[in-house]
């Protein structure tokens, strides 16, 4: 009989996927292998952030440093950067990875735009 624990992980994964998606409520970053399978991930509301807290520059730059140090003893050295949504953190997510020493090999915008999709909603009164 098999025993239920953890899932026995991969060591050495030399590169990785970085994919970051800045809401305007929240910033979540996932680290993958290179075929796409989750190594470790992190949110801002998961790190102890509340309410508009959550959308801040500085609260995405945690969120990244937790999730690369999540996956850091796999001996990851060099990421794909995928950045996804409108939220202020972008910037500052990517520039956390660099001050951790790991090689952005490539930036890349995958925000979702439409063709002329479904219609937009009606346009906020403040």
């Amino acid at each position: 009989m098999k025993k239920k624990g953890k899932k026995e992980r991969r060591r050495n994964v030399g590169e990785a996927k970085v994919y970051i998606q800045a809401t305007f409520n929240n910033t979540i970053v996932t680290v993958t292998d290179i075929a796409g399978n989750t190594l470790s991930w992190a949110s801002a509301g998961g790190l102890g952030f509340k309410g508009a807290k959550k959308s801040t520059p500085f609260a995405a730059q945690s969120t990244t440093e937790a999730a690369l140090s999540k996956a850091n003893d796999l001996g990851i050295q060099e990421v794909d950067v995928f950045v996804k949504g409108p939220g202020v953190g972008r910037e500052s997510a990517i520039r956390a990875i660099g001050v951790l020493g790991i090689k952005v090999r490539s930036i890349a915008d995958i925000t979702p735009i439409p063709h002329n999709g479904c219609r937009p909603q009606k346009a906020r009164r403040v």
